[in-house]
């Protein structure tokens, strides 16, 4: 009966446990490396949408921005819209007060006599008041301290050229200017002028000479009052004056 040496079945045995682990260790490699490549990919794909999930994220966050700053922009325009109609309504009533009490004053102009009248004169398509206008203007003013229960009427007019519309419209501004100057240099009140605005329609000369357009181009101006006496008393002659431009 032959007996293998102790020594030789050692080796042997060591030899057979060696191939074992090498067979393990490659068989474990081969089966866990698709579990890894799978793990990798779930991280890269887990890196992704933490990527994804902040853009998002930040391009929500600046569009509710955008959207904000876009109503808050809207809300001021609708303050902003809301003040101006309020004023508009305030400066609508305070109009309508002075209109209601300037109607008031003058409901009867019969009542009225004129105290002072002058006339100024403008240059063509003009609307601004020469030297010699501003000087007849004062001199009506300096009746006002000496006249109660007063008011200013002013008729503005235009000569013939151009459409009517236009001229209606120049007959206002020319009326205007002598109001901002009664009322910048001599402090007269809104509500004490009344105002109308004739553009064509009421001429004193014919308008087919130039000399005749220029008288038409005027503001008639009258200080009036209707108190009986208190002015025509002390000037029962007095002539209306005319400053021409």
């Amino acid at each position: 009966m032959n007996r293998i040496p102790v020594a030789a079945a050692i080796i042997l045995t060591g030899s057979l446990l060696f191939t074992a682990g090498c067979t393990t260790k490659k068989t474990v490699a081969r089966e866990t490396a698709p579990l890894i490549n799978k793990t990798n990919e779930l991280d890269d794909l887990t890196a992704k949408t933490t990527r994804d999930i902040k853009d998002l994220d930040a391009r929500t966050t600046q569009g509710l921005n955008d959207v904000n700053a876009k109503s808050t922009a809207v809300e001021q325009k609708a303050q902003a819209a809301q003040q101006q109609a309020d004023q508009a309504n305030q400066a609508a009533t305070k109009a309508m007060t002075g209109v209601d009490a300037l109607s008031n004053q003058v409901a009867n102009l019969d009542n009225y006599h004129a105290v002072v009248e002058t006339t100024v004169h403008f240059g063509f398509d003009k609307a601004d008041l020469s030297k010699k206008a501003k000087d007849a203007l004062d001199k009506l003013a300096a009746e006002i301290p000496n006249t109660k229960g007063y008011i200013i009427a002013l008729n503005g007019n235009t000569d013939s050229t151009g459409p009517a519309d236009y001229n209606y419209q120049l007959s206002q501004r020319r009326a205007r200017a002598v109001i901002q100057y009664l009322a910048t240099e001599h402090q007269v009140p809104a509500h004490k002028i009344y105002l109308i605005g004739f553009g064509k329609d009421n001429p004193v000369a014919k308008n087919n000479t130039s000399t005749g357009r220029a008288e038409n181009r005027r503001v008639d101006v009258k200080l009036m009052t209707n108190v009986v006496g208190a002015q025509q008393a002390q000037n029962p002659n007095q002539a209306p004056t005319t400053a021409q431009q």
